[in-house]
């Protein structure tokens, strides 16, 4: 009899396991039409209200009202949806409501039981878990969509290390979930975001597949680390952890432990050490890390054409002396050639304010798009920084691309090159930590030295045109009195 118990049981789980993305799908679907529709009858609503703070209140409501139903579905569903809490959790890509929802899930993932990590752990190295670690804390250091990460030491060199490992299944449910927001970019992009998400979503795939390599993400993130330290003579803008050898698999990562406060609490850790977090010391702390971890990336994206390309506030660590750690290479992205260079010309002409030098690099790059509007070089400018650098308009703390407002409603992008979704998202994010730090700040601007070396390398920049006079760096980034930030 418990053996037949046995065997129906085994039954069960496999119809179970056919059904789950059965199901999974049929829930998404259900909640992403229930948000959908109430914006629609939102909008249809506001249509008929002539008075401005009658329709701002009713949209304010409905935000709160999606911010809602959008936490329910990226919480409870997990998966993929935790990684597009990260991306929509910015105040430059969603409303406050939000934001201030959505934010909190970063590492919010359910955590693996620890009887199942030994068992990973065990399979994949082939060794007794307590032959390889002195001490492991059962409790992770966060849990994301993909994997966890626990504190232990080692038992041999008794050294502190990170231990990153897999959740069992999560790359069969992330798949599905792929699929389903790939249907649900090509309804919004025909009918409501002149915008083109598909290639996006695409991309994404690709990134995912990536993700679940942890020898890729080794291999990534010693020729990162290498890159830096190689570039910057004295010393890399940002540490990066140092692979433990020989303790690498693709569902295991063991790595340096690096000490130091998440970014996100930054404000409050210099609160604790009595620095007043909107005073002058704080200020040029912020600009300090902000223009290292710039930095870095500038000469990841332009020189080398190899980054890191997930620079979400959970990994980004505030070690001593402001020192900035960067974590987590399972999203890291090679650029074509080709796609390097035409990217370094936008960067100069954003940095120059140039219109017509703006068009030909998104022709050059491979951005298509159609206009309705008379100033159209102005708008496509204006678009190109909406996607491509951090700076702000005065008084300004939320740029969106798909704002009202946005040029986008008088440029569409009818096709955009997936290679380079991962650069637009590195720089929403770096957007998202310079909004959030109280900074005012552009990416372009630094990075326009970098993007002359690489033209002038490549024999694309004649050397006389690559040099002008230039402000003190830090002063030229920061400054409020910047010409460029009114634009």
């Amino acid at each position: 009899m418990p053996l037949a118990l046995a065997q129906l049981q085994d039954i069960g789980d496999r119809i179970t396991d056919r059904l789950r993305p059965w199901s999974r799908s049929a829930e998404f679907w259900v909640r992403a039409a229930d948000i959908y529709t109430s914006y629609k009858v939102c909008q249809l609503r506001a249509g008929f209200v002539k008075d401005e703070e009658e329709r701002e209140a009713m949209w304010e409501q409905q935000h709160e009202l999606g911010a809602q139903k959008m936490y329910s579905l990226c919480s409870e569903l997990g998966g993929l949806f935790l990684k597009a809490a990260q991306i929509l959790g910015k105040p430059d890509l969603a409303p406050m409501a939000w934001v201030k929802r959505l934010v909190t899930l970063c590492d919010k993932a359910p955590a693996t039981p620890i009887d199942v990590v030994r068992d990973v752990v065990e399979k994949q190295f082939g060794k007794s878990f307590d032959d390889i670690f002195e001490c492991f804390d059962v409790e992770p250091v966060g849990s994301a969509s993909i994997a966890q990460v626990h504190r232990a030491r080692l038992k041999l060199s008794k050294t502190d290390v990170a231990v990153k490992v897999q959740h069992p299944g999560a790359e069969k449910l992330m798949m599905v979930d792929i699929r389903n927001m790939q249907a649900f970019a090509l309804f919004l992009q025909k009918y409501d975001i002149n915008f083109d998400l598909y290639s996006a979503t695409k991309e994404m795939e690709k990134q995912i597949c990536y993700e679940f390599d942890f020898v890729r993400e080794a291999k990534a993130m010693e020729r990162i680390r290498e890159f830096l330290r190689v570039t910057n003579k004295k010393k890399p803008p940002v540490i990066v952890p140092r692979v433990i050898p020989e303790m690498v698999s693709r569902e295991v990562l063991v790595m340096e432990f690096i000490e130091g406060t998440p970014i996100m609490n930054l404000g409050n850790e210099m609160a604790k050490r009595g620095i007043d977090p909107g005073g002058k010391i704080a200020t040029m702390a912020k600009q300090k890390i902000l223009t290292d971890l710039t930095l870095a990336y500038g000469q990841m994206i332009l020189k080398d054409g190899f980054f890191h390309a997930d620079p979400h506030p959970g990994n980004i660590l505030i070690c001593k002396n402001t020192e900035v750690a960067l974590l987590d290479y399972g999203q890291v992205k090679a650029m074509p050639e080709d796609l390097r260079l035409a990217y370094a010309n936008l960067v100069i002409a954003m940095a120059d304010d140039d219109f017509l030098r703006t068009k030909e690099s998104f022709r050059e790059i491979g951005i298509e798009t159609w206009s309705i509007a008379d100033n159209e070089l102005e708008e496509l400018f204006q678009l190109s920084l909406r996607m491509f650098d951090t700076r702000l308009p005065p008084g300004v703390t939320a740029m969106s691309p798909f704002a009202e407002d946005s040029s986008l409603n008088k440029v569409g992008v009818q096709s955009f090159p997936e290679e380079l979704f991962s650069v637009l998202r590195t720089i929403q994010l770096l957007r998202g930590l310079t909004v959030g730090m109280g900074l005012r700040f552009s990416c372009a601007q630094q990075w326009k030295p970098i993007a002359e070396e690489a033209l002038l390398k490549s024999g694309r920049l004649k050397a006389a045109r690559s040099r002008r006079p230039r402000r003190s760096f830090v002063r030229r980034l920061f400054s409020s009195d910047n010409e460029n930030q009114g634009t």
